[in-house]
């Protein structure tokens, strides 16, 4: 990815772009797209890919990917994470390993958010998904395929137990994310929420409900730090 030397923002008039984003966080200023106009969103889009920066737009609709794809064919929708990229520079090779946990089918669009996310800032994803905790049988058979990650997003509707259950058997850092899955107690995700906030193992932390991109961000950038403290004691 690339990103302006010269220039830390640019004014649309209806939004102010932060072009300085990707140098404070290794991934530039992502797009919202609910509330926005397909044609906003465009324009943020384009103003993104003449700074020079690779785009993800989160929680896009087919309507406004169609409207964006006439004006940029090189833009892509991923159906599964509600998400529109495009290249702008090279994509550099994935580095680390990141792994993405999700409780049940329900919750994949979250998880794939996040999982996109961190790809995007260039770590190397690993996908554990339909591991919830009514079948434990299922994440004991799946240990050994994110043990060795550098962090684990755990992402779970309902009573939100997972990342409780996965802290206690790994020693990596933990972002859990609660999800809006459940039946009506579950208070669309509040009451997964606080399970998560209340969790007795130690090294989780947590992010808001549904968010799998603050996720993917948090995980990423635990990813970048711990390449960078490698290289370090390799050069040392």
């Amino acid at each position: 990815m690339k990103h302006s030397h010269n220039q830390k923002e640019h004014d649309l008039g209806f939004a102010r772009i932060d072009l300085d984003r990707y140098r404070r966080c290794g991934i530039p200023e992502v797009i919202y797209c609910p509330g926005k106009t397909a044609r906003q969103i465009l324009a943020i889009m384009k103003a993104l890919q003449k700074a020079g920066h690779d785009v993800l737009a989160t929680r896009a609709s087919r309507e406004q990917y169609a409207v964006v794809r006439k004006a940029i064919p090189k833009a892509v929708y991923h159906e599964a994470a509600r998400a529109i990229t495009l290249d702008v520079a090279k994509q550099p090779k994935p580095y680390g390993l990141i792994a993405v946990v999700c409780a049940g089918t329900s919750d994949l669009p979250v998880a794939e958010e996040a999982a996109l996310t961190a790809e995007r800032m260039g770590a190397k994803v690993e996908r554990v998904y339909d591991v919830g905790v009514a079948g434990l049988h299922r994440l004991v058979n799946r240990l050994d395929a994110f043990k060795s990650a550098r962090a684990v997003v755990v992402v779970a509707g309902m009573e939100g137990a997972l990342p409780s259950v996965i802290g206690g058997l790994i020693d990596k850092p933990i972002i859990a994310v609660p999800t809006s899955i459940g039946y009506g107690t579950s208070m669309q995700g509040i009451a997964a929420l606080l399970a998560m906030l209340n969790s007795c193992v130690p090294g989780i932390s947590v992010v808001n409900i549904d968010n799998g991109f603050g996720a993917g961000t948090a995980a990423a950038m635990i990813n970048r730090v711990a390449e960078e403290t490698t290289k370090n004691r390799r050069l040392g």
